[in-house]
């Protein structure tokens, strides 16, 4: 099976650049829909809405015999994902395009740290270089004492830091279920937990913004499923880079649709921080480890 998967690489790329297009989108969606519709309303209409989505899963789900623990394991990762994806709608709506997304790929550094602290996974020295590296890079881009540092990018600091937790957890639980009933599980507790949120502060919505909103949860399903079938087809190390092409066009869209001026510090501080994970991307491959950094793509809304 490893021979076959290595063997098609063009078609690991394709699927892995229709899923940059397609989170682009998602991204693009959000930044369309601004502010207009509080963050956490915002966050749990696109997750109930993508509930439709795993209707003809209700039936497995509803025969798969969870255990009290993983039960709490879906809860616990559920309440992350929650904050997670709330602050990652506050920020799209006041910051640059390219901002979250390079701030986005510090995900797979927090989950080299926590895969480290509390899965046992051993930090050789490399890898510990590696991450001091993409933490330049993070400071790189936010330059705290030489621009100003707002609550978008705060937000997101703390964004990359609970999808890594939410990785780590969906990385016990893929393990011992299947990767179908993690994903749901994670549509639904998500929706749960982010529905006290969002009715603290109800805004009804118009009609166009549950269109742009349920385009939001198409678009985000079909990349989780087109990047399913990227991994499928070729190994991370050679997905991985490919990946990295978002931040160039949230760049180009940033600049010709949202007229967001180009940050070059911006830019790289991402390119340090994509070095880094690329590296231990390599690193895991070369050694053969269980690749526990996740793809960059892997910790999306």
């Amino acid at each position: 099976m490893s021979t076959e998967t290595t063997s098609r690489p063009v078609v690991g790329v394709f699927w892995m650049l229709v899923t940059g297009v397609l989170f682009v989108g998602v991204t693009a969606l959000v930044k369309f829909l601004g502010p207009r519709v509080p963050a956490p309303e915002a966050a749990f209409l696109r997750y109930v809405m993508g509930l439709v989505f795993f209707i003809p899963m209700l039936r497995p789900l509803l025969k798969t015999g969870l255990t009290r623990r993983q039960w709490k394991l879906f809860a616990a990762r559920g309440f992350a994902h929650s904050i997670g994806v709330a602050l990652w709608f506050f920020a799209m709506a006041r910051i640059p395009i390219a901002d979250v997304t390079a701030m986005n790929y510090m995900s797979p550094i927090y989950v080299t740290l926590g895969a480290a602290f509390f899965l046992g996974e051993k930090l050789a020295a490399r890898r510990i270089m590696a991450v001091i590296v993409a933490l330049i890079g993070g400071i790189i881009i936010l330059r705290p004492g030489f621009r100003e540092v707002g609550l978008g990018h705060l937000a997101m600091l703390f964004t990359a830091l609970v999808f890594g937790a939410s990785y780590l957890l969906a990385k016990i639980l893929a393990e011992e279920v299947n990767a179908v009933v993690v994903v749901a599980m994670l549509s639904i507790f998500v929706s749960i937990g982010l529905a006290p949120l969002a009715l603290m502060n109800w805004v009804t919505p118009d009609w166009q913004a549950l269109l742009i909103l349920f385009c939001v949860a198409s678009a985000a399903t079909a990349g989780h499923y087109t990047m399913t079938l990227a991994f499928a087809a070729a190994p991370v190390a050679v997905t991985q880079p490919v990946s990295f092409l978002q931040l160039l066009w949230a760049v180009l869209l940033g600049y010709f649709v949202f007229d967001e001026g180009v940050d070059i510090w911006v830019i790289v501080g991402g390119l340090v921080i994509v070095g880094s994970v690329s590296f231990i991307t390599w690193r895991e491959a070369v050694l053969k480890r269980r690749m526990l950094t996740p793809p960059a793509l892997a910790t999306k809304v």
